[in-house]
């Protein structure tokens, strides 16, 4: 199943996060499972106390959405055990039409890697070197169909010698042939006695009667009886080896399901392997990856809700498919390849138009979720009181207060009366703070809602030192933080740059980097569209 993450912007305030957890849980509910809520950062303490009062766990984060390995269709043809033939590899390479195959240790974790050149090199160097070195036995028997003539005298696991074809004119040389020898013979009852005499290593008997009157002494060698011709024999011998012996064990460039296709290119480019092995995060082989795949990966999915602007987007979007978005702010600079599913509102909150979709998909809520989704709408309209807010916002929250059967005005008030005092303020800053491009400035603005602004402003040096950090450290124009006092009905505004903009738009005289705008409560309302006019 291809998951498709919904996910909002950067800095999740209660809104982002609910309705990518409630538009999920919609199309749970319409069959769709394969959709997933994902969130992009930490959450902020107001967004933690609603999912732990309404008994939700976080959601999954994700860094990015750019194109990795476990995005591609890689191959995965069968990893075969280091001690496998190489008789047996080069069947199933045959059978699956596979020029590389992986080798695995007993573990799954890669061994090496073997290809039809490696196997075909090995039996080159076969035919110039007839000794062949510590054969496993059990694989001797297998490759050559065969069965040991005297088990009960046979206490070797591995045979290794000098291969020798014992024709009918090479009995006298044979007197002086090794013991250090695999001797194959047909039926040459002459052959075999000196053999056995001799005591070869082994004796293989090629398509012969075994003669028990050869066997009247006690000997040291393993005698095997095959049906096959002594020819074939000479030639599946060395097919008995451990497909170990053949491998390429050298310096093996290997994937991993979560490296990023950027970087995976700029490797195969330098490299001339046909196959890389791809492991999984213990570093177990799944599968192998060839160039041909890097042509049409997949694109990891996602549905936008919340925002609609790159600069406040999942890192990586550029890579993925966009298959929806569901906002409430105005249209940026957001591109697709192809039309999408578009729900673009004027209404406070992205969760009213998610409990619209409910409704319009005769879906009702669950009552956690009913009442979580109230709490969303209140956080966004600041409990009703800012000027995003519609009438459809206050029916949506109403409706769901019903279901889930709580109070506004004290879901409202467990909203907000937060205390700060215990977190920095780059942890105050982190839990809502969106960036924006206006012309040719890069604004950063930070919104605490709070019920004790007068309070906060005590530690205005420690906000403004913060801001300072930001300016310098992310190439800002201009740093705002809104201190919005939801008793008061108002904002506190600090702000980092330069007093012109600040005084001429909001025709306010500031003070030491401060001004109180008295009805001001939207971010996207009241701040950004000023300065736009400004410096747009």
């Amino acid at each position: 199943m291809s998951e498709i993450y919904v996910v909002g912007h950067k800095n999740p305030d209660t809104d982002t996060v609910v309705s990518a957890m409630a538009y999920a849980a919609l199309k749970h509910a319409l069959g769709e499972q394969d959709y997933v809520a994902a969130r992009l950062d930490h959450l902020s303490d107001e967004t933690k106390r609603m999912l732990a009062r309404f008994g939700f766990e976080t959601p999954i984060r994700i860094r990015d959405v750019r194109t990795q390995v476990q995005d591609l269709d890689f191959d995965t043809p069968p990893a075969l055990n280091a001690s496998v033939t190489l008789d047996m590899a080069w069947r199933i390479m045959a059978e699956e039409k596979l020029s590389v195959i992986p080798v695995i240790n007993e573990d799954g974790t890669l061994y090496g890697t073997l290809s039809s050149g490696d196997i075909a090199s090995y039996n080159m160097k076969a035919i110039h070197d007839p000794h062949i070195e510590n054969v496993p036995l059990f694989n001797l028997l297998s490759v050559l169909e065969g069965r040991i003539v005297n088990e009960s005298e046979v206490t070797m696991d591995a045979i290794s010698g000098e291969i020798t074809i014992a024709l009918p004119q090479s009995c006298e040389n044979l007197l002086f042939s090794s013991k250090d020898s695999i001797v194959l013979c047909g039926n040459q009852p002459d052959m075999v006695k000196r053999a056995l005499e001799i005591g070869v290593n082994c004796l293989i008997l090629c398509q012969t009667d075994v003669d028990p009157s050869w066997f009247s002494k006690p000997t040291s060698t393993c005698v095997i009886s095959t049906p096959l011709d002594a020819g074939k024999v000479t030639k599946l011998i060395y097919q008995a080896l451990p497909i170990s012996r053949a491998c390429y064990t050298g310096d093996i460039e290997c994937f991993h399901l979560t490296d990023y296709i950027d970087d995976v290119k700029e490797v195969v480019l330098k490299s001339r392997f046909r196959s890389y092995p791809v492991l999984d995060g213990n570093d177990k082989v799944i599968g192998t990856l060839a160039r041909f795949h890097l042509l049409r990966p997949r694109r990891k999915k996602v549905v936008l809700v919340d925002h609609n602007e790159l600069a406040q987007a999942v890192p990586g979007l550029e890579q993925a498919e966009i298959l929806g978005i569901i906002d409430h702010h105005r249209l940026a600079d957001i591109q697709t390849t192809q039309p999408i599913a578009m729900r673009n509102e004027p209404v406070g909150s992205t969760t009213t138009i998610i409990t619209e979709l409910y409704q319009e998909n005769g879906v009702m809520p669950s009552i956690k979720m009913a009442g979580l989704m109230c709490a969303a709408i209140l956080s966004d309209t600041v409990m009703f009181k800012s000027p995003t807010c519609t009438k459809r916002d206050i029916a949506m929250a109403e409706r769901l207060a019903r279901i889930a059967a709580v109070s506004i005005d004290e879901l409202g008030h467990d909203l907000f009366a937060s205390s700060f005092e215990s977190r920095s303020a780059e942890e105050l800053f982190k839990g809502d703070f969106k960036e924006f491009h206006i012309a040719e400035q890069t604004l950063g603005v930070a919104q605490i809602i709070c019920i004790d602004s007068v309070k906060m402003l005590d530690r205005k040096d420690e906000f403004l030192a913060h801001m300072n950090k930001l300016k310098e450290e992310k190439g800002y124009d201009f740093v705002i933080l809104m201190l919005t006092d939801v008793l008061l009905e108002g904002t506190e505004l600090l702000y980092v740059g330069d007093d012109d903009t600040i005084r001429f738009a909001f025709n306010v005289e500031p003070k030491d980097n401060h001004i109180f705008l008295p009805g001001v409560m939207s971010r996207k309302k009241q701040i950004i569209p000023m300065l736009t006019a400004l410096w747009g």
